[in-house]
C-alpha cells in the first residue's frame, strides 16, 4: 500500500491538494495521513511572560488542529467513496518542517504532498516559507506541489526537465513511470539551454536515461533559455494541458540556480501545473 503525507493549514488551497492527490492515485492502493502543524504566531506570543500562558495557547491551538481534522475526516468518509483509500489524521505541535520530518520517519512514507499558493513580489516570502523549508529540508522522498486553483482532470504527459549534468540514479524515475502507467501519459525529457551541443558526460547521462526510461514513449524536447530556466520551462509548460512538471534535485549543477528557494519562487509558486520534486 503507498504511503501519501498530505500537508494541510484547512485552507482551500490545502483542500485542493488533497483533492489531487485522490484523483491522480484513484486507481492506487493508498493509505493518506493529513497533516497539520501548529505553533504559536509571533503576534499570540507577544505578551506571554510565563510558561502557563504558553501552555493556554498551544492547548487551544491543539483543539481547534483537532476539531479541523475530524470535520476534514468525516467529509472524506462521506464523500469520498473509495475502497483504495484510507485515511488517519494527524496533528503535531511545532514547525511544519519538523513535523512533516517526524511522520516520514513514523510512518515509512513514500510520498509528500503539498499545496502552495501562488504570489509574486516580497509576498512570496510569507506565503510560501513553510512550503520552502520543507522543500529544503525532505531529500529522500518525492514531493509533489499542486498549485492553487488547480483543476486536475487527466494527465496527458510528464515533462522531466534536466540538463544531462549528473548521472541518474536507477530508482529515480520510479513516481514518473508509475504516473505514466497509471495514466498512460506521455514522457517528454526537456533540456532548457543556451547551446545544446552536449558534452562527453552530458551524453553517457543522457544514454542511461534512455536506459532507465527502455520500454516507454519518450521524447526529447530542447527549450531556448529565455532569461533564467523557471521562465523558459513555464513559457513551455503553459501551453501543455493535463501535464506535469517533474525535476531532480541536483548538486553542483548548472540546476543548481534554481534548486531550494529559488525553484520553489520561480518555478513551484510560478507554475500553473504540479512540480514534482524528484529525490536527489
Amino acid at each position: 500500500m503507498k504511503k501519501i503525507l498530505i500537508t494541510t493549514d484547512f485552507s482551500d488551497n490545502a483542500w485542493n491538494a488533497i483533492f489531487t492527490a485522490l484523483k491522480i492515485y484513484t486507481d492506487v492502493e493508498c493509505h493518506f495521513y493529513l497533516l497539520h502543524a501548529f505553533e504559536p504566531s509571533p503576534v499570540n506570543l507577544m505578551g506571554s511572560k510565563t510558561q502557563q500562558r504558553l501552555g493556554v495557547i498551544y492547548d487551544s491551538l491543539s483543539k481547534y488542529s483537532e476539531k479541523e481534522l475530524e470535520e476534514m475526516l468525516s467529509y472524506l468518509k462521506i464523500n469520498h467513496k473509495n475502497a483504495k483509500h484510507q485515511f488517519t489524521t494527524l496533528s503535531k505541535p511545532g514547525n511544519l518542517e519538523d513535523a512533516v520530518e517526524s511522520v516520514l520517519n513514523e510512518n515509512d512514507i513514500d510520498m509528500l504532498i503539498m499545496g502552495t499558493q501562488g504570489a509574486t513580489g516580497a509576498k512570496e516570502v510569507f506565503l510560501g516559507s513553510n512550503t520552502v523549508k520543507v522543500l529544503n529540508l525532505i531529500k529522500s522522498i518525492p514531493i509533489l506541489v499542486v498549485p492553487t486553483g488547480f483543476n486536475f482532470q487527466s494527465l496527458k504527459s510528464i515533462l522531466f526537465a534536466t540538463d544531462f549534468s549528473a548521472p541518474y540514479t536507477k530508482n529515480l524515475f520510479d513516481p514518473i513511470i508509475e504516473l505514466n502507467k497509471l495514466w498512460n501519459a506521455n514522457i517528454e525529457i526537456v533540456h532548457v539551454a543556451i547551446e545544446f551541443n552536449l558534452n562527453d558526460n552530458q551524453d553517457a547521462h543522457k544514454e542511461i536515461l534512455k536506459e532507465r526510461l527502455s520500454g516507454f514513449d519518450i521524447k526529447f524536447k530542447n527549450i531556448p533559455f529565455e532569461n533564467n530556466i523557471s521562465k523558459s520551462i513555464d513559457l513551455y509548460a503553459k501551453d501543455k494541458e493535463s501535464s506535469l512538471l517533474s525535476i531532480i534535485r541536483h548538486q553542483h549543477t548548472f540546476w543548481e540556480n534554481v534548486i531550494g528557494e529559488p525553484v520553489v519562487k520561480k518555478i513551484a509558486f510560478h507554475s500553473k501545473i504540479p512540480v514534482l520534486f524528484l529525490p536527489q
